[in-house]
């Protein structure tokens, strides 16, 4: 099976959307195998994350935020706005790609991971993310 699920994100964070992945592994019937994701986009990315205290996420995003600043006078790809090279390298220095065991028809998550687009920009986006389940 694959699928594009769509994550509609109000600026830079964590956008949990394992639930998705759930109801489409629930449809597809696999009972073992490997579900797969690809962010289909070069200023987002994808990351398993803590998904019971919110503080670390915010944690999370402030702690990129300053290992890659906005502004920076090194930056030449500024043609979409001050957050866009920022964007790029922080896609570039965490996940686009996503895989999960899936065992007994369930995603073999961690009782507290969740599986969450990781937006880079600071405007509104609806990012498209690729699921293949076999």
């Amino acid at each position: 099976m694959v699928e594009i699920i769509s994550i509609e994100t109000r600026g830079q964070g964590l956008y949990e959307f394992t639930d998705q992945i759930r109801h489409l592994l629930n449809r597809s019937l696999v009972q073992e195998g490997l579900c797969s994701l690809l962010i289909q986009h070069t200023s987002a990315s994808l990351t398993i994350q803590e998904n019971a205290d919110p503080s670390a996420q915010h944690d999370l995003e402030n702690w990129l935020n300053r290992l890659v600043p906005e502004g920076d006078p090194l930056y030449t790809h500024v043609f979409e706005g001050r957050d866009d090279m920022p964007a790029h390298i922080k896609a570039a220095l965490t996940a686009t790609t996503l895989s999960i065991p899936v065992n007994a028809g369930r995603l073999m998550l961690g009782t507290w991971q969740g599986v969450y687009c990781w937006e880079h920009r600071h405007g509104h986006q609806v990012r498209s993310v690729a699921v293949h389940i076999g």
